[in-house]
């Protein structure tokens, strides 16, 4: 008495079918990490274009560069509605800087830098 000896394996359609699955989904994958880094650098280019139009109202004693990065990374994360507490944040610590007029007394606070 013999017995087929047929395998049983996964037909040529099923393979390429999940072959070309795969392919689709790692080109939307690329595509999203790609739209998702156009959609950080917008939002940090409004954060930068933000930034200069504040740095109009700076005096000789100004924010330090750590203040403005993180003016930029607090701006670049809040929603539309809660940018103007980013802003606000900048303008207050113009404001502590602008009222140091010494050298020294700008420099002695952490958030402020001399010209």
């Amino acid at each position: 008495m013999m017995r087929s000896k047929k395998g049983q394996g996964l037909s040529l359609n099923v393979i390429i079918i999940a072959a070309l699955a795969l392919i689709v989904l790692v080109v939307l994958a690329a595509i999203f990490i790609q739209q998702t880094g156009i959609f950080t650098s917008k939002l940090n280019k409004e954060a930068n274009t933000e930034l200069i139009s504040l740095k109009g109202t700076y005096g000789e004693c100004h924010p330090s560069r750590l203040a403005e990065t993180s003016f930029i990374a607090a701006f670049s994360r809040a929603e539309p509605e809660d940018q103007e507490a980013a802003r606000d944040a900048l303008r207050e610590t113009i404001r502590t800087c602008s009222f140091l007029d010494s050298p020294a007394a700008c420099e002695a606070n952490s958030d402020c830098d001399w010209q």
